[in-house]
C-alpha cells in the first residue's frame, strides 16, 4: 500500500469488482466515510454547488444517504428528513412506488415531515438509473415542498440518471463520475 496522498473524494472511494453479482463494480463509499479528512471534503464539496442557496431541511435517501444528510444538515443547521424503504417509518407515511432494474420498490415519507413552500436539499450517496431519487423528488413535492438540488458523491452517468433528474428540471451535482458503470 502507497502512502499516496488523496487529493480528492473519488481517492476515497474503493471499488469491488464483482459485487453483488459478476461483472458489476460497486463503488463503495463506505472507505470515504470512515476516513475523516475524506469525509470532512465530502460534505464541504457537496455543500459549494449550494453555497448561495437557502435550505429549510435536508431530505436523504436510505440507506446510506442517511450518514451524508445528517451531516449536511448539522452543516447547514436545518432538520433532516429520512426518506425510507417501504415499512420502515412508524408514523402516518406517504409512498412511492419505483421501478428498480429487476422488480419494484416502495419508498416512504411521514406525511408531516415537510411544509408546503419548505426548500430541500435531496441527498444520497449514488445516482445510477435515478428512480429511487426521482421518488424521493415525488415524495417531497407531494408534500408541498420545493426541492432546490440533488447531490450525490457518485454519479453513473451511462445508467441515465442525471438525464432524468434534469428532465424533472431539477438541479443535479456530484462529486465524481464512473463512466462505463
Amino acid at each position: 500500500m502507497t502512502n499516496t496522498p488523496k487529493k480528492s473524494v473519488r481517492d476515497y472511494i474503493r471499488t469491488i469488482p464483482d459485487f453483488p453479482r459478476p461483472g458489476i463494480r460497486f463503488r463503495d463509499v463506505t472507505t470515504l466515510f470512515a476516513d475523516p479528512r475524506g469525509f470532512r471534503i465530502c460534505i464541504d464539496q457537496l455543500l459549494h454547488p449550494f453555497a448561495d442557496e437557502r435550505f429549510d431541511k435536508v431530505a436523504a435517501l436510505e440507506s446510506r444517504g442517511f450518514i451524508m444528510g445528517g451531516a449536511i444538515a448539522h452543516q447547514l443547521n436545518v432538520g433532516f428528513v429520512p426518506i425510507r424503504k417501504q415499512g420502515k417509518l412508524p408514523g402516518a407515511t406517504l409512498r412511492e412506488e419505483y421501478t428498480l432494474e429487476y422488480g419494484d420498490a416502495v419508498m416512504e415519507i411521514h406525511d408531516d415531515a415537510l411544509r408546503a413552500g419548505e426548500k430541500v436539499l435531496l441527498v444520497d450517496d449514488l445516482l445510477a438509473t435515478g428512480g429511487t431519487a426521482e421518488a424521493g423528488v415525488k415524495l417531497c413535492e407531494r408534500l408541498g415542498a420545493d426541492i432546490v438540488g440533488c447531490a450525490f458523491i457518485v454519479d453513473l452517468p451511462d445508467l441515465g440518471g442525471r438525464a432524468r433528474l434534469e428532465g424533472l428540471g431539477l438541479r443535479v451535482e456530484a462529486l465524481c463520475a464512473y463512466e462505463g458503470d
